[in-house]
């Protein structure tokens, strides 16, 4: 290795030198922070140091951690056969020793370098004149992960040293530019790797086994809803506010060839018509006051997958007509453009409000109601599929208490009651936040009645009010529901389980009244008194004699 330190150029040589040098380092700063594409990159630094270093030829070689081997990521001057045969072990040739190393290397002529392989056969443009190669390491976080070459034609010793210290400049800033490339890299890698994870954990727990629902009301929704997921027909979800539109939405898409392509949700009635148009169909730069850009609408987002429009009723007229070329043409053009988009999007609507009403009142177009209504799914309220309601509060139990390390979870029968016969006008939402706010509200595993909102706690007292001035019917009719409810289970058995607890009870209470005296409390309640011994020793009713 020759490292020489010739005289002190004037000062005017300085100057010029300098200036080249910072004009060099400035186009190759402005490379490498305008693009991620670090080959492409590269090959512009490399070009960069051939025109302005007099270079031959050149070379960005870098340490391959896959295999252990140096590969050419960039080089001037060289054929695509001469790279493809310049491949070097860590420590073999200058190169690959510099890697091995970290320590430069300047050599004045190649011609007379014993440890020149010529792999590339640079040395045949070189047998009447010196040429001198310079190689620097690339080092990131002290490791060295590769080199950078270039070969020129002999000058001077002080000249090859200048140059030399101009190149392992230029080297530390390739070696950030890879170092943050690699970071990005890494972080690209585990956002998609988190993101592969997300979608599998949504498509699990969008799966139709996983969705609560055990009654006969909703077995027929999951009967519709797996027909329908495999095909691209447009769907439209009947319902109250609350039942569940938008997870049987996700549950289609979820399950259908589309589950890897966007689901974009868009509530129709939360703005107004005007940038609900923008949030539609996107906008150019200028078309309204504001538009400072443009901007893609929702459409344009799900192209591939699905877009979910709940609130479909409440669409004004003329984003009605829009849609209706949507749902017909797959094509929109962005508010202020004249350029026509294709999209291929499914569509999935949902509404709380009787869409052949809006039709008669004249308030919604009747051909796109039925372009909406291809497939129709009505989601029950949950007073009409009460059976269900206890799967879910363990359901909203468990999720609660996990996100916030509470341990609610012994409820009473009587609270088990007072949930089923509540109303719930609200639906399964208002049910997950009466059990979300009883969780948060707990201090131990007791659920009392004080943790209900106060409409459901008012539900109760008035309910205990009723039932204590209720009439014989009233009463008898609120039993039997109330034996349906706790027996169901227990198919075939209901009859003689109820009808022995109310012979029971009522025998006990004449004997009771009567002193204990069978032929009294027989008289009182109308039967005859061997019936009433009969009735005694089988339901098992203690007496005084």
């Amino acid at each position: 290795m020759v490292m020489t330190d010739g005289p002190t150029p004037t000062l005017p040589a300085l100057e010029r030198t300098t200036d080249q040098e910072l004009s060099i380092l400035m186009e190759i700063g402005q490379i490498l922070s305008s693009t991620f594409e670090l080959r492409s990159a590269f090959g512009q630094v490399m070009q960069i140091i051939s025109d302005k270093l007099n270079m031959r030829r050149g070379a960005l070689v870098l340490l391959d951690e896959s295999n252990g081997r140096l590969r050419t990521e960039a080089a001037i001057g060289m054929t695509p056969e001469e790279i493809e045969r310049g491949k070097y072990a860590v420590g073999e040739g200058i190169t690959g020793s510099v890697v091995a190393t970290g320590r430069p290397r300047v050599i004045s002529d190649l011609r007379h370098e014993p440890d020149f392989l010529n792999r590339t056969g640079r040395l045949s443009a070189y047998i009447h004149e010196p040429v001198s190669f310079i190689c620097v390491p690339i080092k990131i976080e002290g490791r060295t992960a590769g080199a950078l070459s270039i070969d020129k034609p002999f000058t001077t010793e002080e000249q090859l040293a200048s140059d030399a210290k101009f190149l392992d400049i230029i080297a530390a800033i390739l070696a950030q530019a890879i170092q943050i490339n690699r970071m990005v890299l890494r972080q690209k890698e585990e956002l998609l790797e988190e993101n592969a994870q997300l979608r599998a954990q949504v498509r699990d727990r969008y799966r139709f086994e996983n969705i609560i629902g055990d009654s006969p009301a909703m077995h027929d929704v999951f009967a519709v809803v797996g027909q329908v997921a495999n095909s691209r027909a447009t769907v439209l979800l009947l319902g109250e506010t609350g039942t569940g539109k938008e997870m049987i939405a996700k549950a289609i898409h979820y399950n259908s060839p589309r589950k890897d392509k966007p689901f974009i949700r868009v509530n129709c009635g939360a703005m107004t018509s005007t940038l609900l148009e923008s949030e539609l169909f996107g906008h150019v730069k200028g078309s309204f006051t504001g538009a400072i850009r443009d901007k893609m609408g929702r459409f344009e987002a799900a192209d591939g997958g699905t877009i979910f429009l709940d609130e479909i009723g409440t669409l004004e007229p003329q984003l009605q007509v829009k849609l209706l070329r949507v749902l017909q043409e797959r094509e929109f053009e962005r508010v202020g453009d004249t350029q026509t988009m294709k999209v291929d999007v499914r569509v999935i609507a949902a509404t709380n409000v009787d869409l052949q009403e809006e039709v008669a009142k004249a308030n919604f177009r009747e051909d796109l109601f039925y372009r909406l209504n291809v497939v129709s799914i009505y989601l029950p309220p949950l007073r009409n599929r009460r059976e269900d309601i206890p799967r879910l509060i363990d359901h909203f139990l468990d999720k609660y208490n996990s996100m916030n390390n509470r341990k609610l979870r012994r409820i009473s029968r009587d609270m088990v009651n007072v949930l089923l016969r509540y109303p719930w006008p609200g639906n399964v939402r208002e049910l997950e936040n009466a059990i979300e706010r009883a969780v948060v509200l707990s201090r131990d595993e007791d659920f009392t009645e004080d943790l209900l909102p106060l409409g459901v706690r008012m539900f109760a007292a008035q309910r205990r009010t009723n039932q204590s001035s209720e009439s014989i019917e009233q009463l008898t009719t609120r039993l039997a529901d109330q034996a349906i409810a706790d027996y169901e289970m227990r198919e075939g058995e209901i009859y003689g389980l109820v009808i022995n607890q109310i012979e029971h009870a009522l025998i006990d209470k004449a004997l009771g009244r009567c002193g204990g005296v069978k032929t009294k409390a027989a008289d009182f309640l109308g039967i005859n008194r061997n019936t009433l011994n009969k009735k005694v020793k089988d339901l098992g009713i203690e007496t005084a004699d």
